[in-house]
C-alpha cells in the first residue's frame, strides 16, 4: 500500500554574487537551464523575469549524482513544462543529465550550490533553508510566480484528482495558488503483515502519524495532508490485515 505521510516542496536554489533573494523563474527557462541550453544568468529569459536583478556570469547545474524521489517530482514537473526536456531526458529518479555536477543527497547538492558561485540545483525545502540558500519562486500553469511555501504546497494538492492507491503527481498543478514542484511523500507497507507485534506497533504508528502526528511537518517545512486525503489514508490504514504465520 502506498500511504500519504506528508507534502513537500522541491526548490530552485542558487548561488548568484549580489542576489540574496528574490528570483523568479518559469519552467521552461529552469528546463533549458539542466538542458544546457542557457548557460548564462544574464540570459535575456532570465533577465525578462528580473529586470532589477544584478545578473551575470556562468550558471553552473548541480544535480543529484544518486537515484531520488526529489530527482522525480522534479524531472516530472520538467517533462511537463519542457516537451524538448521529456523527448531528451524524461522523468526517473535517476536520469542522464545533460550537463552538471552531480551532488549526493540533498545535502551533497545543497553543500555544492553553497560553495559555487552562479551555481544552481534542486532540493528539498528544508535543505535549503538549512544552508540558509535562496530559492525561486517559480512561474505556476496559471502564469503566477508563486513561492514555495505550506500554503503553495498544499494548494497544489487541494485541486489534484487523487485515486485511491494514492499514487499521483501534483506537480504543474492547476491551482492558481500553487506552487508547481510539489509533491506527497509514501511510506510503503504490505497489505498483509505476518508479525503479529511488529504489525500492531505499525499501524499504532500510521494512525498516529495520520492525526497526532500531523502538527508536527511544518516545523520541518512540510505540509500536512489535507482533511479528505488523511481521512482517506487512515480507511486504507485500516485494511492492513494482520496474519501470523503458523
Amino acid at each position: 500500500l502506498h500511504v500519504p505521510t506528508v507534502l513537500g516542496a522541491v526548490v530552485i536554489t542558487y548561488h548568484i554574487k549580489g542576489v540574496e533573494s528574490g528570483l523568479q523563474l518559469s519552467g521552461d527557462v529552469i528546463a533549458d537551464i539542466f538542458l544546457g541550453k542557457i548557460t548564462k544568468w544574464n540570459d535575456p529569459k532570465i533577465v525578462k523575469m528580473n529586470p532589477t536583478a544584478k545578473l551575470s556570469g556562468d550558471i553552473l547545474v548541480v544535480h543529484r549524482a544518486d537515484g531520488s524521489g526529489t530527482t522525480n517530482i522534479f524531472t516530472d514537473y520538467l517533462s511537463k513544462v519542457s516537451p524538448d526536456w521529456k523527448t531528451k531526458v524524461g522523468t526517473g529518479t535517476a536520469v542522464n543529465w545533460p550537463t552538471g555536477l552531480g551532488g549526493k543527497g540533498n545535502e551533497g547538492v545543497a553543500g555544492s550550490v553553497k560553495n559555487s558561485v552562479g551555481s544552481i540545483g534542486y532540493v528539498e525545502l528544508i535543505y535549503a533553508e538549512n544552508n540558509q540558500l535562496p530559492y525561486a519562486s517559480v512561474q505556476n500553469s496559471s502564469g503566477k510566480v508563486v513561492a514555495p511555501s505550506m500554503k503553495s504546497v498544499s494548494a497544489a494538492a487541494a485541486s489534484a484528482k487523487i485515486p485511491d492507491d494514492f499514487r499521483v503527481s501534483i506537480t504543474d498543478s492547476s491551482g492558481k495558488e500553487a506552487y508547481p514542484i510539489s509533491g506527497f511523500t509514501y511510506l510503503l507497507v504490505y497489505q498483509q503483515l505476518k508479525d503479529a507485534d511488529k504489525g500492531t506497533k505499525l499501524v499504532a504508528f500510521l494512525k498516529w502519524a495520520l492525526t497526532e502526528g500531523q502538527s508536527y511537518p511544518e516545523k520541518l517545512f512540510y505540509a500536512p495532508l489535507p482533511s479528505a486525503v488523511k481521512k482517506r489514508a487512515l480507511e486504507k490504514v485500516g485494511k492492513i490485515e494482520i496474519k501470523p504465520q503458523g
